[in-house]
């Protein structure tokens, strides 16, 4: 038997332990599995049954939701944009310096995950709002006022979508060899100049893959903006927010823009799915 002949009879044989692997999926496990598997679908598939797939067309081009999608997609991505001036560094910051208290920091970066939309709407609201902590002093000194405005939707996006690229950016910083970085700054090169012509390019992919969340994130976005950027058609109305609005009156409409960001998030899935997914 060739070598190529005895790695076809291991392949064969490895295959056929994990369908025996498989078939004897215990009782107990496999009913709440499938069970749990149908509770996530169910809901989406419901969704697509009941799509005005005959009317989709026109629900789209409406002038409300085409309002509500452009701004959407500016909004959405102005704040990827501002994420990732300020997050790659802060990632850079977590991954590749010590200093005290790195560990605390780390949390209260990712808290934005885990804290609720709308109460991060109130801190917002607290810290930038025309008498925040801040706000005060950016409507008083500069004229800026945030809370209500499309300026305001793209903050309270980027505050819950920030965190997305930052712990995306950090795991591959740190997945990465710090040795060609080392290399570059002892051939003269400074640890800005490291950074743009060698860390950059080895962590793109990092890069893109949270840029891709923290847009998607964004996209999403609810509790935070409504609270902070209010719901105005046109100027703050985001697609979550028309699905919110339109339940109430055009059952058709919110179906139409939920299937839309259904779409999205189905493409973000795909697209990052060689990064998260491994072929069995």
């Amino acid at each position: 038997m060739t070598e190529i002949d005895e790695a076809r009879a291991v392949t064969r044989k490895n295959g056929s332990r994990r369908g025996r692997a498989l078939g004897a999926a215990p009782l107990p496990l496999l009913v709440p599995a499938l069970v749990g598997l149908a509770f996530l679908l169910l809901p989406l598939i419901a969704l697509l049954i009941r799509a005005p797939w005959r009317s989709l067309p026109d629900q789209l081009t409406s002038a409300e939701v085409w309002q509500a999608l452009q701004l959407s997609l500016v909004s959405a991505t102005a704040a990827t944009a501002v994420s990732l001036v300020l997050g790659v560094p802060l990632a850079w910051l977590l991954a590749r310096t010590d200093f005290p208290g790195r560990g605390f920091v780390r949390a209260l970066v990712t808290l934005p995950l885990v804290l609720p939309p709308v109460v991060g709407g109130v801190a917002l609201l607290l810290a930038l709002g025309r008498n925040g902590v801040v706000g005060q002093w950016l409507d008083s000194w500069f004229g800026i006022t945030l809370p209500f405005t499309t300026a305001g939707v793209v903050v309270a996006e980027a505050f819950v979508a920030m965190p997305f690229l930052v712990i995306s950016v950090e795991g591959t910083l740190r997945a990465a060899d710090p040795r060609y970085e080392e290399a570059a700054t002892t051939l003269g090169a400074s640890r800005f100049t490291a950074f743009r012509r060698v860390t950059l390019p080895l962590i793109a992919p990092g890069i893109a893959a949270g840029a891709v969340l923290a847009w998607a994130r964004a996209l999403g976005e609810f509790g935070a903006t409504i609270t902070f950027a209010g719901n105005f058609p046109g100027r703050t109305q985001t697609m979550p927010l028309a699905v919110y609005l339109a339940l109430q009156n055009d059952p058709a409409a919110a179906i139409a823009l939920s299937l839309v960001l259904l779409a999205v998030s189905i493409a973000v899935l795909a697209g990052l799915r060689d990064r998260w997914m491994t072929a069995s």
